[in-house]
């Protein structure tokens, strides 16, 4: 299997300074326009707020997020793959050890399978510990004719269709810096205790190919099991394989949170967002000239800009030249949602200019996005025929291209829900009356995204 290339300096030999960073330029953001931000309640509330997240502790490590900066330019190239993962959108009820490690469980075992197929690194990243704003499309929303503010995410206000849980709450920007602390350290545990064994992931597998339903899939287990026994036999050394890295991101929507949270590192005298990890801009906020776009280019985490249907070759180049000025490997990454019936139409003029411009960026689909439906029973739904067209697409995009697909960005849960329609043990409407759980977006069960991992670990199979 493909190695990869030698790390930077270990990831907890660099520290932040506490306290809010104080560079050039970090606060440029608030003189240009901005979208997707709360109108919080109350103004003292809110100065106390970002002034005790100012000197909270860095939930990541500058040494980590270069780590991950080193792994992602290793995807560029071909020599690793991403695989992103988790909820769309995280609330604080459900930062819960069964729900955090049934998580991790899933982007593990979906992992091993990935690693296999493409025979490369897979690197690990959750849609976790901090993914608690989302953007929305309006502003309020109207129930038998009662108007309240929309649901922002936890970490602005609640679900609850009340007046007081809808008003925009600064302390719930303390509750997710704290919950977020708790889930990291969590998955510290999970990823480097002895959970994420390459025998115990593969054993979980097992089980999930003997369903019926997923006995195409049976074949490419018994590979896997005949590699994890030869490598057994050969002995190698699994003390160093039931550790792995895990890194955290979330989308970078919430600009007080993020501009709170963001440290000097003592190493270098630079900024970074120490937040996440990985953070991404999205769809909705990635105009050049607005705020979003100018802090996260004053950052030092690396970068992902989601890109849909109405892209072109132009706005992709002006992204990078405003985010990637020094077309630093690792930096950049744009995570393409086009949709199923677009994919094979509007992306290969995307990549074809950024490939000609000598720019190397890490391509990678979401294939979530774009293909959001309304049931017939009246649930925001996906169907997971579309969300394998897309991938699908992606990948043949890029073949014919000769780029290099690089990874795959999924919004997915580890519990038995039921949000998204089909798979082989299929999931239809009626279902969505006791299983439907999301705030938001619907996600793939745990069934849905390993059958999602085998069927794209046959696409990487090819590639490689």
């Amino acid at each position: 299997m493909t190695q990869l290339s030698t790390p930077p300096p270990a990831p907890f030999t660099s520290t932040s300074q506490s306290g809010a960073a104080d560079y050039p330029g970090l606060d440029d953001w608030r003189s240009l326009p901005v979208s997707q931000q709360p109108s919080w309640s109350d103004a003292a509330a809110f100065e106390r707020a970002v002034a005790e997240l100012s000197i909270l502790p860095p939930l990541v490590f500058a040494g980590e997020v270069d780590l991950l900066r080193h792994r992602l330019a290793d995807a560029a190239q071909g020599r690793a793959f991403l695989l992103q993962g988790g909820d769309c959108a995280e609330t604080f009820e459900a930062a819960t050890a069964d729900r955090i490690s049934g998580r991790i469980r899933t982007i593990l075992q979906m992992a091993v399978v990935l690693t296999y197929g493409a025979a490369t690194p897979v690197i690990k990243m959750g849609r976790m510990a901090g993914q608690f704003a989302k953007p929305r499309s309006s502003d309020t929303e109207t129930r038998e004719g009662v108007t309240l503010p929309a649901y922002r995410g936890d970490i602005v206000n609640g679900y609850e269709f009340t007046p007081e849980s809808r008003a925009h709450n600064p302390a719930r920007m303390l509750q997710a810096y704290h919950t977020s602390a708790a889930t990291l350290n969590l998955i510290r545990a999970f990823t480097q205790g002895g959970f994420a064994d390459l025998r115990l992931v593969h054993a979980w597998n097992q089980g999930f190919t003997r369903n019926p339903a997923h006995a195409r899939y049976e074949s490419l287990a018994r590979e896997i099991d005949r590699a994890v026994k030869f490598m057994d036999s050969c002995g190698a050394d699994f003390e160093a394989l039931r550790r792995v890295e895990f890194f955290a991101s979330h989308e970078a929507l919430l600009l007080d949170y993020e501009r709170a949270l963001t440290r000097i590192d003592s190493r270098t005298g630079l900024p970074y967002d120490t937040s996440g990890h990985f953070l991404w801009i999205g769809e909705r906020t990635r105009e050049l000239d607005h705020a979003h776009v100018d802090f996260l280019s004053r950052v030092r985490n690396p970068i992902g800009v989601k890109l849909g249907p109405s892209v072109t070759g132009d706005d992709a180049l002006r992204l990078i030249d405003r985010l990637d000025p020094d077309r630093e490997p690792g930096r950049l990454t744009f995570i393409t949602r086009m949709g199923a019936k677009n994919i094979r139409e509007k992306l290969p003029p995307v990549v074809e200019k950024v490939t000609a411009s000598g720019a190397q960026v890490l391509w990678v689909t979401d294939p979530m996005h774009g293909n959001t439906v309304t049931s017939r029973n009246g649930y925001k739904t996906r169907r997971f025929d579309d969300v394998v067209d897309e991938v699908r697409g992606f990948f043949e995009v890029h073949h014919a291209l000769g780029t290099v697909p690089g990874g795959l960005h999924m919004e997915m849960t580890g519990d038995d829900v039921a949000e998204c329609l089909g798979g082989s043990d299929p999931i239809d409407e009626a279902a969505f009356e006791d299983r439907y759980e999301s705030v938001c977006d619907p996600r793939l069960n745990h069934m849905q995204s390993l059958e999602m991992a085998f069927l794209v670990s046959e696409a990487l199979t090819q590639r490689s």
